[in-house]
C-alpha cells in the first residue's frame, strides 16, 4: 500500500513539474532540431541524444539551430542569450542547416606518429609548422595533431599526404 501511495505522488508530482509554465519546452527544441537536420535523434546526422532534461532554459519562441560545425549544432536564443551545443552522430545526409553531404569513407592519408606540416592560412599570409599526428585521417577528416610532446594537442583538418590546416582560417 506504502509503494502505490508513493507511486501515485511521484507520478502527480512529476506531471505537476512538468505543467509548471516558466521553462523552455525541451522537447520542442529536440523536434526543432530534429526537424533542421533532417533525421531523428541516434539516426545517422540526427542529434546523438536529446537535450539533457536536467536543464531550465528561460522559454525562448525565437530560439534558433544554427549550422554544424565540428560534428555539433548550436541551439540558441539571441534575445536571452543562452545557447547548446548538441552532438551529431556522423554520416548524415545533406540538408537544412548548411551541411556537407556524406563522403564515401576514403582511406587515411595520415596515419597516427606521421610527421605533418601544419598550415595556419589568412588572405594575406600563410604560417607552417611540423607536427606529428596522433590520429589516422583521411581528407577532410579532423585529427589531434601536437607540435611537440609538451605542448596541447591541436584539432586539424586533413588537407593531403603530411599536410593538415588548423580549421577556422581560409
Amino acid at each position: 500500500m506504502k509503494r502505490y501511495i508513493f507511486v501515485v505522488l511521484l507520478l502527480t508530482a512529476a506531471s505537476i513539474s512538468a505543467a509548471i509554465p516558466g521553462f523552455q519546452d525541451l522537447d520542442a527544441l529536440d523536434r526543432k532540431v530534429a526537424v533542421s537536420l533532417g533525421a531523428d535523434i541516434g539516426q545517422p546526422g540526427g542529434a546523438a541524444n536529446a537535450i539533457d532534461r536536467r536543464l531550465r532554459l528561460a522559454p525562448c519562441a525565437a530560439a534558433e539551430v544554427e549550422p554544424a560545425v565540428a560534428g555539433a549544432v548550436t541551439v540558441r536564443c539571441p534575445s536571452l542569450g543562452w545557447r547548446l551545443r548538441v552532438p551529431l552522430v556522423r554520416g548524415g545526409s545533406a540538408g537544412a542547416a548548411g551541411r556537407t553531404a556524406t563522403r564515401a569513407r576514403a582511406e587515411p592519408v595520415v596515419r597516427r606518429g606521421d610527421p605533418v606540416e601544419m598550415l595556419v592560412a589568412t588572405g594575406a599570409f600563410t604560417v607552417s609548422l611540423q607536427a606529428i599526428a596522433e590520429q589516422d585521417g583521411a581528407p577532410g577528416d579532423r585529427i589531434r595533431v601536437r607540435a611537440d610532446a609538451k605542448s596541447p594537442p591541436r584539432i586539424a583538418e586533413v588537407v593531403d599526404a603530411g599536410q593538415v590546416r588548423i580549421p577556422g582560417f581560409k
